[in-house]
């Protein structure tokens, strides 16, 4: 009996490279969708196009999308029009190619993410899934068209699961080494005012929800992959200067790290954007975390870090 089948679109990157690695571990084959193919199972495309790829959606137990260009960036024009049609244009092929097969995949799984949501401050409600506030900026409209291009076609033997992800913590990729390293130079004081929220999960929580509501048929709709704990932003870099201890202390105000931003090309909303996000709807369904809190999953993480 031959292994189900994953397809893994967009998987070269930090998260697509621990789902590679734990779902095969869990007995799928995995083959992945990439512009630049390293494995003998990798298919090419162009994340636009229908191709010679397409045929291997036939049958397939699961497709996740995780492509889409990268928001480390500045948004000025050219940037937003790359972040926005990156996401709707894979999104909207693999819906074609879906709706073409004959024995079309079982769930689909495409990528959104936890900043759709307002910034949300203060004693404010945490933003569920039935009762979270969309916000109206760039980053929330994004994930909006993103959603709604996932949610157009007409797909009706093929389930369809939205992952509005927050910021995965891990030892070898994303938002944590970098914070990490920082924070080792002194930089592990509060961004801004450091009230903002931050709605994190660990990277193994990330899998293992991933699998959770693959293995759960009755599961559609979109969902929130965060930790069921939010923290402040000045608690969370308060965890990181307990761990490394530098010996000064650097303010990180407002107007510095608009400075910064500028000067590596990035922006400031990656680190000053208030999000309250709480994973209700996996709760619900009976998940648990193996990182509910903050500071066991740093705990786990930063001793792997180099």
């Amino acid at each position: 009996m031959e292994p189900p089948l994953l397809i893994l679109a967009g998987g070269t990157g930090f998260l697509g490279q621990h789902l590679r690695r734990y779902f095969t571990r869990a007995g799928y084959q995995v083959r992945t969708l990439s512009r630049r193919p390293r494995h003998p199972d990798d298919l090419a495309w162009d994340g636009r196009t229908l191709g010679p790829w397409a045929a291997a959606l036939e049958g397939a137990a699961v497709v996740l999308n995780l492509a889409g260009r990268s928001v480390d960036c500045r948004y000025h024009a050219v940037n937003r029009y790359a972040i926005v049609r990156s996401r709707t244009d894979s999104t909207r092929v693999l819906g074609e190619a879906i709706a073409a097969c004959r024995n079309p995949p079982a769930l689909w799984l495409n990528s959104s993410t936890a900043t759709i949501y307002e910034d949300t401050t203060g004693a404010a409600p945490a933003n569920a899934e039935a009762t979270g506030r969309i916000g109206r900026g760039f980053s929330e409209m994004v994930a909006q068209q993103w959603e709604a291009e996932f949610n157009l076609g007409v797909l009706p033997r093929t389930r369809r699961v939205a992952l509005r992800t927050a910021i995965v913590l891990g030892a070898d990729g994303g938002a944590l080494p970098t914070l990490a390293r920082l924070a080792r130079r002194g930089l592990s004081t509060p961004h801004g005012s450091g009230q903002q929220w931050v709605s994190w999960l660990h990277i193994e929580d990330f899998c293992r929800a991933v699998e959770f509501l693959v293995a759960h048929p009755a599961l559609a709709g979109a969902f929130n992959l965060c930790a069921p704990e939010p923290l402040p932003n000045a608690a969370l870099m308060a965890l990181l200067d307990a761990h490394y201890r530098p010996r000064w202390h650097l303010p990180q105000p407002r107007w510095l790290l608009e400075i910064g931003a500028f000067m590596l090309r990035t922006e400031t909303e990656l680190l000053l954007k208030s999000r309250k996000v709480v994973p209700q709807r996996l709760l619900e369904a009976g998940f648990r975390f193996r990182y509910p809190t903050c500071a066991p999953a740093l705990a786990d993480l930063l001793p792997q870090l180099p």
